[in-house]
């Protein structure tokens, strides 16, 4: 399927990380330029090496405007515009008792979670708007409608994330820019391998025993009883940035494997 987007220009952050990388690969493969962004810079090179397309790397920390606007600039010095922004860089935060969480603790989710995406749109949106098209994709979470009790810092700046999207969609349409959330849930990652590495030394078990034992305990939705793969995100956040999903604004797009059990979103 042609999705239409051959020598559009994409910013993809957290590049460095799986899902991050899978959807610049994929997207590369569509004919994307594509700009990869991280906090790594021996990462983010190594993962440009690998994708072999024409792209080119940014590093910085998203927490920061600075950071942001130079991304930008980046992009629009190498490929003179920028299409698509996939927003997949953020961290779990600390985990515990609610009201045991520090200030500080709920300031580096939010910092790193919802403000990154606010700076990032900033920095964008007005190539975006000049061209008249776009897209906005942020990677949310399961948590954002499904809160876990011990979670709470990183469910609240999901939550405030997905908001702030679909606030930007009612906007920027009128300026042909397309604003999205994908929420995925267990994906097979470098932030998942460390939930399981942890759980794994905490009960003395196995590191599959622990992703199995925290399927059946703390994910029993999930009914295919696997974690999600990159590949399977990164396939929806193509559609999304595509001609193909020209009609698709202001969703929040779960890719959870049934992990949250309503039907509502």
């Amino acid at each position: 399927m042609d999705l239409g987007i051959s020598n559009r220009v994409a910013i993809i952050t957290g590049a460095a990380g799986g899902l991050g990388f899978e959807t610049a690969r994929v997207l590369a493969e569509e004919g994307v330029r594509v700009v990869l962004s991280d906090t790594d810079d021996s990462a983010v090179k190594q993962r440009a090496e690998e994708l072999g397309a024409d792209c080119c790397t940014h590093v910085g920390d998203l927490t920061r405007q600075a950071d942001a606007d130079e991304l930008a600039r980046c992009a629009l010095e190498r490929f003179g515009t920028i299409d698509i922004v996939v927003h997949t860089a953020g961290i779990t935060g600390a985990k515990g008792e609610p009201l045991e969480m520090s200030d500080s603790d709920f300031e580096a989710t939010w910092q790193a979670n919802l403000m990154s995406s606010v700076r990032i749109a900033r920095a964008t949106f007005p190539a975006m708007r000049e061209r008249g098209w776009g897209r906005f994709v942020c990677v949310s979470s399961e948590n954002a409608v499904q809160p876990y009790w011990d979670e709470v810092v990183y469910n609240v700046s999901k939550a405030g994330l997905s908001a702030f999207v679909k606030n930007l969609s009612y906007g920027e349409a009128k300026h042909g820019i397309l604003c999205n959330t994908v929420a995925p849930a267990f994906i097979e990652s470098p932030m998942t391998d460390g939930m399981m590495h942890q759980r794994s030394d905490n009960l003395g078990v196995s590191f599959q025993q622990a992703v199995e034992s925290f399927l059946d305990e703390e994910r029993p939705g999930i009914a295919l009883e696997r974690r999600g793969q990159a590949h399977e995100v990164a396939g929806l956040i193509a559609l999304l940035v595509s001609e193909r999903g020209s009609f698709i604004n202001g969703a929040n797009l779960r890719v959870d494997g049934g992990a949250v059990m309503s039907v509502q979103n």
